[in-house]
């Protein structure tokens, strides 16, 4: 069976892309001289939190994910972040090839939740790979990729932050019912709000009676 190896030598975020997604850049090898036709791979990558130090504001951040600090010893679990496929072309000896990772800020995802939390430093990964290698000289041999392999990874929170940037800017996402967001048409009809910023802004203001609340184009709620 062909010794395959993984590294993660970086990420990038895809400035590109119709979608926030990211690009791991991975690098694979073998042992020796015989020929990689190609790899059909399976790539599933987690969060290992467990794995760096927290601050105050982000332990505060991760209260509603992991529980009270004084738990963290048996609730800091893994938290599954993506599973993406990846051809990889034929090579000898070693490759580099991009991995690219569609993403979300759908903060009822919890890989979303946890990034959001954190205010700098690195996020602590791990890449798991399994799949099937099409190998051989002189022939065509067809091998499972052994599910041992695996490859850790420091991703910087910037990088995180700067791909969200790019596609959402200075923006949140949250995914309501429809009845829900019926209602919330209906109620900036009646209105006659502007936005759904406006629409939300002017509900807060309702339910919370105080000052007014200043919207991001400078603008008070009614």
């Amino acid at each position: 069976m062909t010794e395959l190896t993984f590294t993660c030598t970086g990420v990038r975020a895809d400035r590109y892309a119709a979608g926030p997604t990211l690009v791991f850049r991975l690098r694979v090898g073998t042992p020796g001289d015989e020929p990689v036709h190609a790899l059909a791979l399976r790539c599933q990558i987690r969060i290992e939190p467990a794995r760096r130090g927290y601050d105050r504001a982000e332990r505060d951040g991760l209260v509603d994910l992991f529980g009270e600090p004084s738990r963290w010893g048996s609730t800091l679990q893994p938290v599954q972040f993506a599973q993406v496929p990846l051809m990889v072309p034929g090579f000898t000896r070693e490759t580099e090839t991009d991995l690219a990772v569609p993403c979300t800020y759908d903060m009822d995802i919890a890989a979303t939740r946890y990034l959001a939390a954190l205010d700098g430093g690195e996020v602590p990964l791990l890449m798991l790979f399994s799949g099937t290698a099409f190998t051989g000289t002189g022939g065509f041999r067809v091998e499972p990729v052994p599910w041992d392999r695996e490859a850790a990874f420091r991703m910087p929170v910037a990088t995180w932050r700067e791909m969200v940037e790019q596609h959402f800017p200075g923006c949140g996402w949250i995914r309501l019912p429809r009845d829900t967001m019926d209602a919330l048409l209906a109620h900036r009809s009646r209105r006659a709000l502007p936005s759904w910023e406006a629409t939300v802004r002017d509900l807060l203001a309702r339910a919370a009676p105080g000052p007014a609340l200043t919207s991001t184009t400078g603008r008070t709620a009614p």
